[in-house]
């Protein structure tokens, strides 16, 4: 058998899922795998800023409490943003709230207002009353995501039992990497996804659907989170249709990587 430091080396270029089995071998295997010199290769290099920036006090006596304390949503920066680590994986997730993003007229109650709601991860939700000119933005630097990593980008919204109008006309979508732009459309409605898109070509299309939160998501877009720092922007807009629309709850837009 090889020394429990050989042991604790070679776990830490695994996974965390891998690390787990592994403690279940035996005694001396589940010494290696709590190690420190394990769980520290699974967390990210900036988990020290990030524990700094929880809302609430993260308590953990080893890294790999901490890595578990990480695997559950963490409120940071004020309550703004939700951070995760993925179990398996140890790659890293984010919620960006309504209020991080750029929502057109939101400061305006006469379009839009700002409720609590039970169900939500944040302490305001924006809550569309009406208008004819939808659009809401968001944007984040793949610095803050885990290196060589596809993700995908996610706006987490409900449709009322009363919304009207957004389902009237696509509603487009795009997701912006330097001068990478790629765009599809989506029908905002309950239940069957999206229409058929008739005279609309070239364009692929997006579709609703429901989460297991309770939420719904629409999928703005994937991109590469490389070595290199670039700012990813993306979109959700309906503009063209000049009709009024309203109904339409946002939470925010989830990064999460996709397998």
């Amino acid at each position: 058998m090889l020394p429990e430091d050989c042991l604790s080396i070679i776990l830490s270029f695994t996974s965390p899922e891998d690390a787990l089995r592994a403690s279940l071998v035996s005694s001396c295997f589940r010494s290696a795998s709590d190690s420190d010199l394990v769980w520290e290769r699974f967390l990210p290099s900036d988990y020290a800023e990030i524990v700094s920036n929880s809302v609430t006090p993260l308590m953990f006596c080893s890294k790999k409490e901490l890595f578990q304390c990480l695997s559950d949503p963490v409120l940071i920066d004020g309550g703004n943003k939700v951070f995760k680590l993925e179990k398996s994986s140890g790659k890293k997730c984010y919620i960006l709230s309504a209020k991080e993003l750029s929502i057109t007229w939101s400061s305006n109650p006469l379009y839009w207002s700002w409720i609590s709601m039970a169900e939500s991860r944040f302490c305001r939700v924006a809550v569309l009353r009406t208008t004819d000119w939808l659009e809401i933005g968001g944007k984040i630097r793949t610095k803050m995501l885990t290196p060589n990593t596809t993700y995908g980008a996610y706006l987490i919204m409900k449709i009322s039992e009363r919304a009207y109008g957004l389902d009237l006309m696509a509603s487009e979508i795009t997701l912006e990497v330097g001068n990478q732009v790629c765009s599809s459309n989506v029908f905002l409605k309950h239940g069957e996804g999206s229409k058929e898109m008739g005279n609309l070509r070239h364009k692929k299309e997006g579709s609703v659907r429901e989460r297991e939160d309770g939420w719904m998501e629409v999928e703005l877009g994937e991109f590469y989170s490389g070595e290199k720092d670039e700012q990813v922007k993306m979109s959700l807009m309906e503009v063209k249709g000049c009709h009024l629309k309203g109904g339409l709850l946002i939470e925010g837009i989830e990064f999460r990587p996709k397998h």
